[in-house]
């Protein structure tokens, strides 16, 4: 495993830990519809919470794109297709039987028997061709946590369409300007809060751009200055109108509108700016677990 690579599982390995705590603080947030709430909520872990959303899901997403054109060009595209099919296809379909309807057997059927609860409620699901990927549907049924994986089971194909030597912009200006489709996507087609804040299509830009960025990393780096500044603001810009609509994720009032469209920039411009600044610390680190453990 290359140096690189290492980084990025500990990035992700980051990342991963961090929602643990963010999905522990929904219990206290006012606004998040969660499985559990505490009697008393605070609106100050829905802004600690919205800087996280900002952010986290959208750097896996970049990260897996990223690892992904490692592993379409050590593969090939037929053993990637494969590859990705069984290490994403595999756990998403026994994972959707034994660990995914757990909280919803709590929420709406204990104490009957599981197995029941299975049977009878959670697979009582239809096609829903509208809801792509997400094509199975039902009243109880849901994909939970593993929502994620059903995105990159069917965003994985989209890379075998990409040309093999494409790559993305190495001027600054280009690099940030590849926020302009995912303000856009935010603006108009709006978030979904089903998936962590984020349009599932926004999601795909951010899985695109990791897999045309993938060996661009000096480019990231000359955009510190300007995305570690431009973020954080654009987040700031986007707050006011998000969190006093009724409904920020699909209103079509213009002041909503250019609020998500600000949020969609502060994603592309905060991933920009976390993964230069954790690589720089987790890569060394990373590096120096490998020589020791060789």
């Amino acid at each position: 495993m290359t140096g690189r690579r290492t980084g990025l599982d500990a990035m992700r390995t980051v990342v991963v830990l961090g929602l643990v705590f963010f999905h522990a603080a929904l219990v206290f947030d006012t606004r998040d519809d969660f499985y559990v709430k505490n009697a008393r909520t605070t609106s100050a872990v829905t802004v600690a919470a919205g800087f996280a959303v900002v952010w986290a899901m959208p750097l896996l997403f970049t990260v897996a794109g990223i690892g992904a054109r490692h592993s379409l060009r050590k593969r090939g595209p037929a053993r990637f297709a494969r590859e990705r099919l069984i290490r994403l296809g595999v756990p998403l379909a026994v994972a959707t039987v034994t660990i995914v309807p757990v909280p919803q057997w709590l929420r709406y059927g204990a104490p009957k028997p599981y197995w029941s609860f299975l049977t009878h409620r959670f697979f009582d699901v239809h096609l829903s061709p509208a809801d792509f990927p997400f094509v199975v549907q039902g009243p109880v049924f849901e994909t939970g946590h593993l929502w994620f994986v059903v995105l990159l089971l069917f965003f994985c194909p989209v890379l075998l369409l990409v040309p093999a030597d494409r790559q993305g912009p190495d001027h600054v200006g280009l690099l940030l300007l590849l926020g302009a489709p995912i303000a856009l996507i935010s603006a108009l087609v709006g978030l979904e809060e089903s998936f962590a804040g984020w349009s599932r299509w926004a999601y795909l830009l951010f899985f695109l751009y990791g897999y045309l960025l993938a060996g661009r990393r000096a480019v990231i780096r000359r955009a510190v200055p300007w995305t570690a500044a431009l973020g954080p603001a654009c987040f700031l810009a986007s707050a006011p109108a998000l969190l006093t609509a009724d409904d920020p994720f699909s209103s079509h009032a213009p002041v909503v509108m250019l609020g998500r469209a600000a949020y969609g920039m502060a994603g592309w411009l905060v991933v920009l700016a976390c993964y230069e600044l954790l690589i720089r610390r987790l890569l060394p680190r990373a590096r120096g677990q490998a020589a020791t453990a060789s």
